[in-house]
C-alpha cells in the first residue's frame, strides 16, 4: 500500500531546502520561553522541579518532561521558520492525534498560521529522536509569533531556522503577565487535543491575552501535599484546579480537596481560586465527587472567602450537542475543549 504522502502532497511532512536559513536556539535572547523551564545542566525541558515531581510520584516525575503549556514567543519578518526539535518520551496513542502528542503550531498575530507535523513512521517504534517541519509566510512582514510545545512529548532542544537577512526581536507581552496555574489530570495536561492550540488553556490565552502554567498529571494528579506545598509558593493570579478525576476514591477526593484548597489560600490570600468538576460522567461516584467539591466550596464561602468559584464540569458539554465532545467519552476533541474554554472564560472574565 502507497504511502498517503506519495498520493497527496498536501500530507507530507519534509523535504525541507532553505540553504539561506540560519538557525538559533530558543534559549538565547530575544526569544522568551512560557509555562516550562530548562535547568542548568538539564538536557530537558520541564514544567516543575525535579525534586518536587520525584517527591509526588513515579507518574509525575515522568510526566514532568511532557511539555504541556510551554510556548516560545518572539517577532520575525522572515517568509518561513524552520523547526527543528530534538525529542524524548516519544510515544502514541490510539485515541489522540500525534500532532497532539508531539507536533508544535504557530500563531502569527493571535491566528493559527500552522503545525509541525511530525513524520508518523519516524515515531512508530518510540525510537525517533526528533524531526525538522517548516511554516511559511507569504511576505515579510512582521509577525508577532507564539509557538506552542506538544502537550504529551518530552523535548529536549528546539532550534528555529529563519531567513539569514531576517529580522528577530522580543514578543509582545502578555497583558495579564502573572499566569494563571491550572492543576489537574490528563483533560488539563491537553488529552486528546489535535493540536497542542486546541487545549482550553490555549484557548484561554490567547482570547485573554494571558500567561499561564499547565501542571495537568495524565492520571496522576491527586492533590498530593508536595505538589500542593510547590503551587502554594509560585506567583500567580487565578488557581484553577479539577484533579477528581485522578482521585482514586470519594474518601480521597475528600481527605485532599479542601487541604489542597487551605494550603493555596494561605499563601495567597486575594487571587481568585476556581474549582471544577471533570466534565464527563466516567465512573459510577461522579456525582458523589462533585459533592465533595461543593463541600469545599461551601466550608471557604462559611469562613467568609468571597473570591471562590466552582464551575460544575456536567455543565461544560451542554452547550451544544454532548454527543460530540470527546473521543471516547471522557477525554475532549477540540470542540470539547472549546466547550470548556467558554465555561471558564465566563468566569475568568469576571474575576481578572
Amino acid at each position: 500500500m502507497k504511502n498517503i504522502s506519495d498520493i497527496d502532497k498536501n500530507f507530507k511532512t519534509s523535504g525541507i531546502d532553505k540553504k539561506d536559513a540560519k538557525f538559533y536556539n530558543i534559549n538565547e535572547k530575544p526569544f522568551k520561553i512560557y509555562g516550562i523551564f530548562k535547568p542548568e545542566n538539564d538536557d530537558e525541558y520541564i514544567r516543575i522541579p525535579r525534586d518536587v515531581a520525584a517527591a509526588t510520584g513515579d507518574g509525575v516525575k515522568d510526566l514532568n518532561s511532557h511539555t504541556a503549556g510551554g510556548r516560545v514567543r518572539f517577532k520575525t519578518n522572515s517568509k518561513y521558520i524552520i523547526l527543528k526539535c530534538f525529542t524524548k518520551n516519544v510515544g502514541t496513542m490510539p485515541h489522540m492525534a500525534l500532532t497532539g502528542v508531539s507536533g508544535f503550531d504557530l500563531y502569527a498575530d493571535g491566528n493559527y498560521h500552522g503545525t509541525a507535523i511530525p513524520p508518523f513512521c519516524s515515531f512508530d517504534d518510540g525510537a525517533a529522536q526528533g524531526y525538522d517541519s517548516i511554516i511559511e509566510f507569504p511576505d515579510n512582514k512582521m509577525r508577532d509569533i507564539i509557538i506552542n510545545f506538544p502537550l504529551y512529548n518530552g523535548v529536549s532542544d528546539l532550534l528555529l531556522g529563519f531567513e539569514e537577512s531576517a529580522e528577530i526581536k522580543e514578543g509582545n507581552s502578555y497583558k495579564y503577565q502573572t499566569p494563571i496555574v491550572f492543576y489537574g489530570s490528563s483533560i488539563t495536561q491537553g488529552g486528546c487535543a489535535s493540536r497542542p492550540g486546541n487545549s482550553y488553556q490555549s484557548v484561554l490565552s490567547r482570547r485573554l491575552d494571558c500567561d499561564f502554567i499547565n501542571l495537568g498529571f495524565s492520571g496522576n494528579a491527586k492533590g498530593e501535599d508536595s505538589i500542593a506545598e510547590y503551587i502554594s509558593k509560585l506567583d500567580m493570579s487565578v488557581f484553577i484546579y479539577d484533579y477528581d478525576h485522578n482521585a482514586p476514591d470519594c474518601e480521597h477526593l475528600k481527605n485532599t480537596h479542601y487541604k489542597m484548597y487551605k494550603k493555596i489560600r494561605a499563601s495567597h490570600p486575594d487571587i481568585p481560586i476556581i474549582m471544577a468538576s471533570r466534565p464527563n460522567r466516567c465512573g459510577t461516584d461522579w456525582c458523589e465527587r462533585i459533592e465533595i467539591i461543593k463541600e469545599t466550596l461551601e466550608r471557604a464561602k462559611n469562613e467568609g472567602d468571597n473570591n471562590i468559584y466552582f464551575i460544575n464540569g456536567q455543565d461544560m458539554f451542554n452547550l451544544y450537542d454532548p454527543n460530540m465532545m470527546t473521543v471516547d467519552g471522557c477525554h475532549p476533541n477540540d470542540f470539547g475543549f472549546f466547550c470548556m474554554a467558554e465555561a471558564f472564560e465566563k468566569v475568568l472574565r469576571k474575576v481578572m
